[in-house]
């Protein structure tokens, strides 16, 4: 029994919270704050007489560290869940720090502005350090480790799909299915279609910074960089078919590099269609992906914060997506000197979860986890003092909550492996 704070009220957060009130038994009393007070009101309207959790919202800037850090003690959680932007990472770890409660996300930190002078110092030495441009880095989220273990806190990073139920996969895969895990491939396919000739499936801001940003992947001990969407492939995803798919960068590459011991490759890839790689191409040929501010007309406006307010609100996306999406990790290696090779993915439908919460499959696959992650740290199974990644727990109860709670998940031994 337990009192969660979540930070956020976008369309993640609405599953996550919306699968907290279902999990009344552990989340007895739950704060819903945000930015816009109107959305959090809302949500608690439409759950109020469904659940046993009590609810109450909150208006909150939560890059306000004191304004957060006086809003955590007043309400007293065990946890803040945070499921707000990137940006508001290290303002809301703060806040915790200084309010004495437990801290879960699910995306690692990234600047709002590479170019703002106070990071960028910072930012182009960590780039150095690393060989690639570094956008989506835990290095800024780690730096807490100590304060966290001073203040006998957790703070578990990471806890959406991928990264997140990906980093449990592996960290099931190399408890129950290897002796030595040597490679890892992470497949992202949404079969899915919105109908729409371009909208993207969650905050289009991160979605278009993450797809245009340089690839890297991990081999043999260092960074790989290739240019953006430079390595193509193609597989059959159960239940939903051959999809084109792209080698991307992705945080939980780096977590899993440091805590999978043998590791030799780990590649990240997620399938895009033609129509969205035309219209992305195109409006990075004209600059509307661009993060740095401009002057207009007398007015200060950053491109892709302009591009957001044009396309479709990712929350409206739920009634008109059909399709279903796999995501899972592909795992070679050895088990008693034996070569073997194993899949464990999820299969997910838009419809179904639109059913169920209101929403499509790609806020449902991020938000569930989020509330499980928030159910292990809250109710003590996953508490340790510091910075935490999935993967560094025991995965069993967070393998059992993806079948609860409506993630469940299949291993398929000797799959087709990719290129």
């Amino acid at each position: 029994m337990s009192k969660l704070l979540v930070i956020g009220c976008g369309g993640v957060a609405q599953v996550a919270i919306t699968k907290c009130c279902q999990n009344s038994a552990v989340f007895t009393e739950l704060c819903i704050a945000s930015r816009t007070l109107s959305k959090c009101d809302a949500l608690k309207s439409a759950l109020e007489g469904t659940t046993q959790t009590k609810i109450t919202t909150a208006q909150i800037d939560a890059m306000d560290v004191p304004a957060l850090t006086a809003l955590i003690k007043d309400y007293n959680p065990v946890a803040v869940l945070n499921v707000a932007l990137p940006y508001q990472d290290l303002a809301i770890m703060d806040a915790c720090l200084a309010a004495g409660v437990h801290y879960i996300d699910t995306a690692n930190y990234e600047a709002e502005d590479t170019q703002d002078p106070t990071f960028k110092a910072a930012y182009d030495k960590r780039c150095a350090e690393l060989g690639f441009t570094a956008l989506f880095d835990y290095s800024w989220q780690w730096a807490y480790q100590e304060k966290f273990k001073e203040a006998g806190l957790t703070a578990l990073l990471g806890s959406g799909f991928d990264p997140g139920v990906t980093s449990v996969f592996a960290a099931y895969a190399q408890k129950h299915y290897f002796d030595e895990i040597h490679t890892i491939d992470i497949l992202d396919c949404n079969g899915g279609d919105h109908g729409y000739p371009f909208a993207t499936n969650f905050n289009p801001e991160i979605n278009l910074r993450e797809v245009s940003a340089p690839g890297s992947y991990w081999e043999n001990g260092k960074w790989v960089e290739t240019h953006p969407m430079a390595i193509h492939r193609t597989y059959d995803f159960d239940q939903v078919g051959t999809k084109d798919m792209y080698l991307l960068h992705h945080e939980e590459i780096e977590s899993l590099a440091k805590n999978i011991p043998n590791v030799k490759r780990i590649r990240f890839f997620m399938t895009f269609g033609q129509s969205y790689l035309t219209h992305m191409q195109c409006l990075e040929n004209v600059g509307l992906l661009g993060t740095e501010a401009i002057d207009f007309e007398g007015q200060s406006i950053v491109p892709i914060q302009f591009l957001k307010a044009l396309l479709p609100d990712p929350a409206s996306l739920g009634p008109r997506t059909v399709g279903k999406t796999n995501i899972g990790c592909i795992f070679t290696g050895l088990k008693d000197g034996k070569e073997r090779s194993i899949y464990i993915y999820n299969v997910c439908d838009h419809q179904e979860c639109y059913r169920e919460v209101g929403s499509q499959a790609i806020s449902y696959t991020t938000g569930v986890p989020a509330m499980i992650g928030a159910m292990l740290v809250s109710d003590g199974r996953w508490q340790d003092a510091g910075v935490f990644t999935t993967e560094q727990f025991d995965p069993d109860p967070f393998m059992e909550g993806l079948n609860a709670w409506g993630l469940p998940w299949t291993v398929v031994e000797n799959p087709t492996l990719v290129d």
